[in-house]
């Protein structure tokens, strides 16, 4: 995010966002849309059960929005922030780029994102440039979109944990592809992501490394969540708060330790993402909002078949309306009684979890967070942040102990050993231990 979209745009929301909090006025636009284009994935991943529900149901995809019904919308909601795409996976959508291209001309954003598992690389390029074309006619150079490839693990890790044999092959392929495309177009950014869970906890220093050999922008972490969204509900797959807390101590070191080399837009970045971490492990530890979350406010999440969520962790179970249902003007919807409960809901502290889409849009609209990032960005980054320490390894136990830490039933119990099972001995991969 730019200063001045921050100081002209994002910032000045703030005091508005925090009334329709109190239900004092009526909503504007979010920042943030994010859209799940498609219920389509051939992941089977064991951080994420959407592919899984998908391959046993296909039929789910004809549930999709029309590029018709997705005009309707995009038209009636007008100018956002953010365009965030979302999944299924996104790229299994044919008309992805029409997508894209209805978001240039009526959302007209200043970001787009797309995540991908990377399985498809000729259509991933086929449709990047094509994207890439269209926000050329429709917006400014200013604009950028990011695309990131999953990586969870390296080489079989990766193809474990997101349950697709071959997949690490095809992500290089991807990366490969993309890489070509963003020295012929700088509107193009390529990052890599990976979710950080009970599967991957000790073979995260490997995947960062292997990601720095490449070459790529930005590599970016996120906690691994139980999500309505992911149907992974009850799935023991989060780190504790504790492990969380040293890995986050781990990253903010890398970043205090390279911030020198970052120019003054990505410091900038660094430093609310450094909040955003200390934000994520206080909720964590906590069980609560720490300050007020703005979910159904500043964010909205629309699902494939016009479902409209606060966000992807309450998904359904506190949906805003169905767009379907109110003749395609999200405008009336987000001003119904429902909406309003559903944000009730949110605002009387009812849930907590550290969703960094939701959260990071929290740390730029709350004054105590950004004083921090003002903070940090102007002082402890000079200082180059806390002295580095010697790292220390994740503190962790015998796995039979696990089953102590998980109450429950012996459902839970056995899916808990499914989840962390060993993987067959020529694979040579060395599952994590939890504490």
């Amino acid at each position: 995010m730019k200063l001045r979209d921050y100081l002209f745009d994002v910032g000045p929301r703030s005091l508005y966002y925090a009334a329709t909090r109190r239900g004092w006025v009526q909503p504007i636009n979010p920042l943030t849309l994010t859209f799940s284009v498609t219920a389509a994935c051939q992941s089977r991943c064991k951080t994420c059960n959407i592919g899984s529900v998908y391959l046993a149901n296909p039929k789910l995809a004809q549930n999709n929005l029309s590029l018709e019904e997705i005009e309707k919308v995009f038209r009636s909601l007008g100018e956002i922030y953010f365009f965030n795409i979302s999944g299924g996976e996104p790229f299994m959508r044919p008309d992805l780029a029409e997508i894209v291209r209805l978001a240039c001309t009526h959302l007209k954003p200043k970001l787009i994102h797309s995540p991908t598992n990377a399985i498809s690389p000729k259509f991933i390029g086929k449709t990047t440039r094509k994207i890439l074309a269209y926000m050329d006619d429709l917006l400014p150079p200013s604009v950028p979109i990011s695309i990131k490839p999953s990586i969870d693990g390296v080489g079989k890790m990766h193809d474990y944990v997101r349950g697709y044999e071959g997949n690490f092959k095809l992500l290089e392929r991807t990366i490969d592809t993309l890489l070509e495309i963003r020295a012929e177009n700088p509107r193009l950014h390529v990052d890599l992501g990976t979710v950080i869970s009970n599967l991957n906890l000790r073979h995260l220093d490997e995947i960062e490394d292997w990601v720095h050999a490449r070459g790529i922008e930005s590599y970016r972490h996120e906690i691994a969540e139980q999500r309505a969204e992911f149907h992974n509900l009850g799935d023991p797959i989060t780190p504790t708060a504790e492990i969380y807390e040293q890995l986050t101590e781990r990253f903010k070191n890398k970043i205090f330790g390279n911030i020198h080399k970052k120019a003054f837009l990505t410091r900038t970045t660094e430093a609310v993402r450094v909040v955003y971490y200390d934000v994520a492990v206080e909720i964590l530890k906590k069980k609560k909002q720490v300050t007020p979350c703005y979910g159904g406010i500043s964010n909205i999440h629309m699902n494939y078949d016009g479902e409209i969520w606060p966000c992807c962790v309450l998904g359904g179970d506190q949906s805003l309306g169905h767009v379907r249902d109110w003749d395609y003007d999200i405008q009336a919807l987000l001003r119904s009684k429902q909406a309003k409960d559903a944000k009730r809901y949110i605002a009387d502290g009812k849930c907590a979890c550290p969703l960094a889409n939701q959260w990071l849009n929290n740390v730029l609209l709350t004054p105590r967070h950004m004083l921090k990032v003002l903070y940090t960005l102007l002082y402890r980054f000079r200082k180059g942040g806390a002295p580095a320490e010697e790292e220390r390894p994740l503190r962790v136990v015998d796995p039979d102990a696990v089953e102590v830490n998980i109450a429950g039933t012996e459902r839970r119990k056995a899916l808990v050993m499914d989840k962390l099972g060993t993987i067959p001995r020529e694979e040579e991969v060395e599952l994590p231990r939890i504490e």
